[in-house]
């Protein structure tokens, strides 16, 4: 019985950490009133397209999955002619026991940024991709 109370508790403490999810943010902070066109995919949800004007964002709340295989691949093109652009993995889940937390991407002139809060690795900002012309 002393196990299972044990087992429980734990499971408990795992689940209250899915239920907090996690998020993905896109932010336009190109500049020359150029806008963000913007799509994602998982296995099961397809966020977008969307465009977005500068200063504007983009925020998806979803829940990782409990076997850690959470992932969500992003496609970023900057306007009016959207020639530059980048693929890229906007979410990766580490582990069961990664909640998830904030996954905070900026866009900007010389490349794409991430921030990542409240995840197993969180991060400050820093650039990660180029755009590909």
């Amino acid at each position: 019985m002393k196990i299972l109370s044990i087992f429980l508790f734990v499971f408990s403490i795992y689940m209250l950490g899915h239920v907090s999810g996690a998020k993905i943010r896109i932010v336009n902070e190109l500049r020359f009133k150029k806008l963000l066109w913007m799509r994602c995919y998982s296995k099961n949800d397809v966020i977008g397209p969307n465009i977005l004007p500068i200063g504007q964002d983009s925020i998806t709340s979803f829940t990782p999955n409990i076997w850690g295989r959470t992932r969500f691949m992003c496609t970023l093109k900057q306007g009016p002619n959207y020639r530059h652009y980048q693929n890229f993995t906007a979410f990766k889940q580490y582990s069961g026991l990664d909640g998830g937390g904030l996954w905070d991407w900026r866009a900007r002139e010389d490349g794409i940024y991430l921030k990542k809060e409240g995840s197993q690795k969180s991060t400050d900002m820093h650039k990660v991709y180029d755009w590909i012309n």
